[in-house]
């Protein structure tokens, strides 16, 4: 310190002291990959596909879908920053919706009460995930590959045991029908604003005036507030330093007093209860739960997350990365549907992808780093 204090009175420039250039800095960015790719994607589009798809209407249809994915990916992102993965995570959506259908039909429960209990059983069994890594050491690969198999048989024998035989649970809308939680949790929000601005000639309208877009969907904000709320964790707080030691090498943030163990584990619970919300939400606005909900959302999430600049070793990525990540994937899902493209070509577009994603992101690595 005193050197350096005496390189600045005499006016010379201390050696040890580095100049970066906006560039540089913009390159360490974790998200940069997935800010070019929704670009790319989004001129693509615009050369490609029908005009419609980038109006109100059009916007909202691929948000949607996003928005579910892109809840699951913040839950992937967090996790695989702190070093570790959640293949379960697809399965725990079907699990979940089917206790909290289960909740609801076969209990009689309020929705209030079936909500808490979804959420806490989500919670048990990923705190379960958790543990097992950690007590055997085993790699959270393993652990939760196994377990997205036992959650999507239990799903499978639990449907069938609660409806006499079918995969498919229905009659839920009828249940929670007047419930005050009902538009915390489903349906649309802001419909008076749309209907103002459909009056006022902001928003396309039909004939009679109504709005060709009458609310904007409760699963979008749930998606933009839990990545605002995750991002500022990640980056202004202590638990978000946390995470990112823990990711990085957890034998040096134990030396350094991180309680690696609850982080790890809190990481997993957090991961499950983004699946349970997922639940809740589709069965809300489906009526019914089966057997194939969720199905390979585990590898989607995880491929935003890593689109989105989350390194495979952990210690690295970012929220708002997977936030742009799970859109371009709903983007892609929806705006082949506007084009005369095969929507085959969606399952290549995914492998693409994270191959392209995992290339860029260990380039940008050695650059952040100076690795050769």
């Amino acid at each position: 310190m005193a050197d350096a204090s005496g390189a600045l009175a005499t006016g010379k420039r201390d050696e040890r002291i580095k100049d970066i250039s906006f560039g540089a800095r913009l390159m360490r960015r974790p998200e940069l990959g997935a800010i070019a790719g929704l670009v790319l994607i989004t001129l693509a589009f615009l050369t490609m596909a029908n005009s419609t798809m980038f109006t109100l209407s059009g916007v909202i249809t691929f948000m949607s879908p996003a928005a579910q994915l892109g809840i699951l990916a913040i839950g992937a992102a967090l996790l695989m920053v702190g070093g570790e993965f959640d293949l379960s995570v697809g399965s725990m959506v079907a699990f979940a919706g089917l206790m909290f259908g289960a909740c609801l039909t076969a209990l009689h429960l309020p929705l209030w009460l079936a909500i808490i209990l979804t959420f806490a059983f989500a919670a048990a069994f990923g705190a379960l995930n958790g543990q097992l890594v950690l007590r055997t050491g085993l790699p959270s690969f393993i652990v939760t590959l196994a377990f997205l198999f036992i959650f999507r048989g239990l799903t499978l024998v639990g449907l069938k045991w609660a409806t006499g035989g079918s995969t498919q649970m229905r009659g839920i809308r009828e249940v929670v029908q007047g419930s005050p939680l009902l538009e915390l949790f489903g349906g649309e929000a802001f419909t008076g604003l749309f209907e103002w601005l459909a009056r006022i000639g902001l928003i396309d309208a039909f004939k009679n005036g109504q709005p060709k877009v009458t609310g904007l969907p409760v699963d979008i904000l749930w998606f933009i507030g839990l990545a605002i709320l995750a991002t500022y964790i990640l980056t202004r707080t202590r638990i978000g330093n946390w995470i990112f030691a823990a990711g990085g090498d957890a034998t040096a943030a134990r030396n350094s007093g991180v309680p690696v163990n609850r982080v790890k584990t809190a990481l997993f619970v957090t991961t499950a209860c983004c699946a349970a919300l997922v639940a809740i939400l589709t069965v809300l606005d489906t009526g019914s739960t089966d057997a194939r909900r969720g199905f390979q959302k585990e590898f989607e999430a995880i491929i935003a997350a890593v689109i989105g600049g989350c390194l495979l070793t952990g210690g690295y990525g970012s929220v708002v990365g997977a936030f742009f990540g799970a859109i371009i994937f709903g983007m892609v899902l929806i705006g082949l549907t506007y084009t005369t493209v095969d929507q085959d070509w969606y399952l290549v577009f995914l492998g693409a992808m994270l191959l392209v994603a995992v290339l860029f992101n260990n380039f940008i690595r050695k650059r952040a780093t100076g690795e050769r």
